[in-house]
């Protein structure tokens, strides 16, 4: 984390746990705090960026992502992945274009960013392409909730109409990310970065990363993280639901397959949205287990954050199959029943 941000923060009165905020004091520090009129404040220094340039930039990724490089502009966004050549994701992302057309940043879990840039950087050979850690260059800065629109469209006097999900929109002191009608990230130097959120905290409520992370849930992005790398293919996530894979496109690490699951198999996973009432934390990589399976695992918690309502929220890639059973428990057969929540997207047949 960049150093005078993590400073101010603390100033702000955040609690750090492993380096990253959990809350602040005299924030929302429980998620049954949230009410349909809150707004909150959140660091995304959780999420980490890796800046690529050079004149061959746009070739290098496009051969390397499931998503078309050719539909990320200056004005808009992509979800994506990066998969082994077996097609298994190794990480899920968002991708916009730098301040140059041959420039593009892409966000992931920061606990990923050292193993993927490596990864990639052996792929590069004599391509000009530059790959550079920006995390601490640029500060990201989450609001979320019913006011999150109106906020934004005051603070950087930008036109509501201009944001549409995943918009891209350049000012002078900041790069606004719309992520959905009620979510924004804004990316900005430390510089501006302090202002922008006092500004912004004057009509939001701080709160730690646990928050944003359940309103990524209830929009069904998934996120990899280390306990659940390799696991799926994209479609089982519903990357392609969200524009993060292309079936147009060249070769990638992995395309074979996921092609061939488009074209010739009927896929048997798919990501839903649930809600676990447990007292105890839902986890990534949580085994799920179907009555009627005895002992047999169904499905894989991707991610889960504690519930407004209770329990927590997660998003998990089940068995088809079973889905319709209504008898899925968390962990074990003792453990708590899935109770099925809807997405805010259509799910591909």
């Amino acid at each position: 984390m960049n150093t005078t941000w993590q400073i101010f923060l603390q100033n702000q009165k955040a609690i750090f746990e492993n380096g990253y905020v959990t809350h602040f004091n005299g924030g929302i520090r429980e998620f049954k705090d949230i009410q349909a009129d809150t707004t909150i404040l959140a660091d995304l220094s959780n999420m980490g960026l890796i800046r690529f340039s050079g004149e061959d930039a746009f070739n290098f990724l496009q051969g390397q992502f499931t998503c078309d490089l050719r539909k990320v502009t200056p004005q808009t966004a992509q979800h994506g992945s990066y998969c082994t050549p077996k097609g298994r994701i190794l990480a899920s992302f968002i991708i916009w274009q730098g301040a140059s057309v041959n420039e593009y940043i892409l966000q992931l879990p920061v606990i990923l960013l050292a193993a993927i840039s490596k990864r990639l950087a052996m792929y590069i050979l004599r391509a000009k392409v530059q790959i550079q850690d920006d995390s601490d260059a640029l500060i990201r800065i989450g609001v979320a909730g019913s006011k999150a629109c109106t906020v934004v469209e005051e603070l950087f006097q930008i036109d509501r109409s201009s944001l549409a999900p995943l918009a891209v929109i350049h000012t002078e002191n900041a790069s606004i990310l719309c992520r959905e009608a009620d979510r924004y990230e804004i990316i900005t130097p430390p510089d501006k970065a302090a202002s922008i959120w006092s500004q912004i905290a004057s009509q939001a409520k701080p709160a730690g990363a646990a928050f944003w992370d359940w309103f990524e849930i209830r929009a069904g992005i998934p996120v990899i993280l280390p306990d659940t790398q390799e696991q799926f293919i994209p479609q089982m996530v519903n990357l392609d639901a969200i524009g993060g894979v292309s079936f147009q496109k060249g070769c990638y690490p992995g395309q074979e397959i996921v092609a061939r699951t488009q074209y010739l198999g009927k896929l048997k996973r798919r990501m839903y949205r649930v809600n676990i009432l447990s007292s105890e934390p839902v986890k990534p990589g949580d085994q799920l287990i179907c009555t009627e399976l005895a002992e047999q695992a169904c499905g894989m918690i991707v991610n889960a954050a504690p519930s407004p309502e209770g329990g927590y929220d997660a998003l998990a890639v089940i068995q088809t199959a079973n889905v319709d059973t209504d008898k899925i428990c968390w962990k074990s057969l003792d453990g708590p029943l899935l109770r099925f929540q809807s997405l805010p997207y259509t799910i591909p047949e």
